[in-house]
């Protein structure tokens, strides 16, 4: 074989796998706003923050980790999130809870003084995915509320939500979508019961 047909034949192959190389499909936790809950009847009586989410770190990556049958993880290097999990949970949670408040995230900007400070941290314990069965957040989640002069409150949650998944990449997301608003009805009522009276406790 000349010098010349090893080249052609070897540039062939190339672009042959070229074409069937696998396409790479990215996700996002943020549903479409067209799907989430009003907005609500009055706006919250506190300026809100959310802190920065912890998140397991054999999850917290651009590519799905899959729970597999036999208790592995599979990590799905061609589907992957649009950013880290961590930074999809905190900017889903975020858009989820400002739509219930009637208000925008304030972390680290200015604060009117005059007016209460509810923040949320995020302890992500567990962020299972299981296509065609489940996906399952536990999170464990804290709200403090503090007023200028006054002793900060605090009051810790946790909240185990477990949604149907259909079969495929897309359906797994959705239900992990679907998770996330669950988790963010459950903070909004307990937060806006709890900042009319502290004796409130979890929902």
């Amino acid at each position: 074989m000349t010098l010349r047909l090893k080249f052609f034949v070897l540039a062939a192959l190339l672009g042959t796998s070229a074409c069937t190389s696998t396409v790479t499909h990215y996700y996002t936790l943020i549903a479409p706003a067209t799907t989430t809950a009003q907005k609500p009847v009055a706006v919250a009586p506190f300026q809100f923050e959310m802190l920065p989410v912890l998140m397991p770190v054999q999850v917290d990556q651009p590519p799905l980790v899959i729970r597999q049958g036999d208790g592995s993880l599979a990590i799905l290097d061609a589907e992957r999130w649009g950013s880290p999990l961590g930074d999809e949970f905190h900017d889903a949670l975020t858009g989820q809870l400002e739509r219930r408040f009637g208000s925008r995230d304030m972390a680290g900007l200015p604060k009117d003084s005059g007016q209460t400070v509810l923040s949320l941290r995020t302890d992500v314990r567990r962020f299972e995915s299981v296509p065609g069965s489940y996906a399952m957040i536990d999170v464990v989640w804290s709200l403090g509320l503090r007023n200028a002069g006054t002793k900060a409150q605090n009051l810790t949650c946790s909240s185990v939500i477990r949604e149907p998944a259909g079969l495929g990449m897309e359906n797994l997301v959705l239900a992990h979508q679907r998770a996330v608003s669950r988790l963010a009805d459950t903070i909004a009522r307990t937060a806006g019961n709890w900042a009319q009276d502290q004796r409130s406790r979890c929902l």
